[in-house]
């Protein structure tokens, strides 16, 4: 008798809802829009972060605006700025000095996931005792070399000019060419500059960039920044002239892996394209040599999250943080796939990395350096990208050392991140 009433009453709700009775209420869906500026490895991970995220919120839904960082990001920060920022917005570590300061970004200073990122990745994206950014992955930048030519030639890892000359000398009486270089990206040049001025202008002055906008430095009157500039014809004259101003940087990843060329100035961004090309590359990582001859291995804080100080939906954003952190399968995946380093606590990639030796090595040794000493010094978009522009132009001949020099003096109102 029992079983018999429920199935009616049972049959009666099927009924009303099959009828038009009162209907199942949805979850409304929270809609979160995400900017992201990505570099080279990074498409795809939105993916993967968004089929986490529904796993344990499946109410939140995050819209994606991906482009790249080099070109689009900051021209997009500067639009939305205007109108409103998205709730949240990908980038790198430097740029929480750049938007953190004009109170543009929220404060996570004591959120728990801030708690699961490693010390070291904090610095950075601290502004008066306040973080700004949630700092996930890292990238290391330096010369990339296939340890193959180098055994083969009996070249020994360059650590001062002079034995960075000698190498380049003995490569090219064995007509191999010393440097895979792609000089088509204005941000490629801008990224191999500052890594030049990180060893040899920001070691040493470390306010330099606070001296150019006083009067006290120029670009023109710097002979270490005017080296740095010259380095760059070094690579040019050692590398395929004819073809650097149209090889993408894939193609060149490629030819150092091939062994095409012995050396490449990049970034831990190369890694993804050199398995690709062939998973048992074997190559290394040594910082480029300064004037010195103590020249660091740079360390790069990359993808960093930040979210918009004004945005109504904080909670959500938080809980979306919560995930990108907590969750160590998700955490591998983005690491393995992007070729990069961990910065989260008790996560470490999996992928083989030949360079990781090199790097561990160099760690050791007190022989890093965080790429936020020049770049938290002079601001990328606008400035750093305008002055590759000028160096692109030197190199081709439409303008003179001095003129490009010139030019970064003139505009260095524009500097200051």
């Amino acid at each position: 008798m029992k079983r018999s009433v429920i199935a009616a009453a049972l049959f009666g709700v099927s009924f009303l809802a099959f009828a038009g009775g009162t209907p199942e209420k949805k979850t409304e869906k929270i809609k979160l829009s995400v900017l992201a500026g990505q570099s080279t490895t990074d498409a795809g991970i939105e993916e993967m972060i968004d089929a986490a995220v529904a796993k344990k919120y499946p109410d939140i839904v995050l819209e994606w605006e991906c482009v790249g960082w080099g070109q689009d990001f900051h021209p997009k920060m500067q639009q939305y700025m205007q109108s409103g920022l998205p709730d949240i917005i990908v980038g790198k570590a430097q740029d929480v000095s750049t938007y953190g300061s004009q109170g543009l970004l929220a404060d996570m200073s004591g959120k728990p996931y801030l708690g699961r990122v490693l010390d070291a990745a904090l610095p950075g994206v601290t502004i008066s005792g306040k973080t700004y950014g949630l700092v996930y992955n890292a990238l290391y930048q330096g010369v990339y070399y296939n340890r193959k030519i180098f055994a083969d030639n009996n070249i020994a890892v360059p650590t001062t000019q002079a034995e960075l000359a000698a190498a380049i000398k003995k490569l090219n009486d064995k007509k191999i060419t010393p440097f895979a270089t792609h000089f088509l990206d204005s941000w490629s040049i801008g990224n191999i500059t500052m890594q030049f001025a990180i060893n040899d202008v920001f070691s040493k002055y470390p306010k330099w960039g606070d001296d150019l906008r006083s009067g006290k430095a120029s670009f023109v009157k710097s002979p270490e920044y005017r080296k740095c500039y010259e380095y760059n014809k070094l690579i040019y004259d050692n590398t395929w002239q004819k073809e650097t101003f149209s090889l993408e940087q894939t193609e060149c990843d490629a030819r150092l892996v091939q062994g095409k060329a012995a050396m490449k100035v990049s970034g831990s961004w190369s890694i993804q394209n050199f398995l690709d090309v062939d998973p048992n590359a074997d190559f290394g990582i040594f910082p480029f040599p300064n004037q010195t001859g103590d020249a660091k291995l740079i360390f790069e804080p990359n993808i960093t999250f930040m979210k918009s100080a004004n945005s109504a939906k904080q909670d959500a954003i938080d809980k979306v943080f919560d995930v990108i952190t907590s969750d160590k399968d998700l955490a591998l995946q983005i690491y393995n796939y992007t070729k990069t380093a961990s910065m989260l606590k008790g996560v470490s990639p999996t992928f083989v990395n030949p360079s990781q030796k090199d790097i561990d090595k160099y760690a050791a040794a007190g022989k890093i350096v965080d790429a936020n000493t020049g770049n938290n010094q002079l601001i990328w978009g606008g400035f750093q990208e305008e002055n590759a522009k000028d160096i692109a132009a030197w190199l081709q001949g439409t303008m003179s050392l001095d003129d490009a020099l010139k030019a970064a003096d003139a505009r260095k109102a524009n500097s200051k991140p």
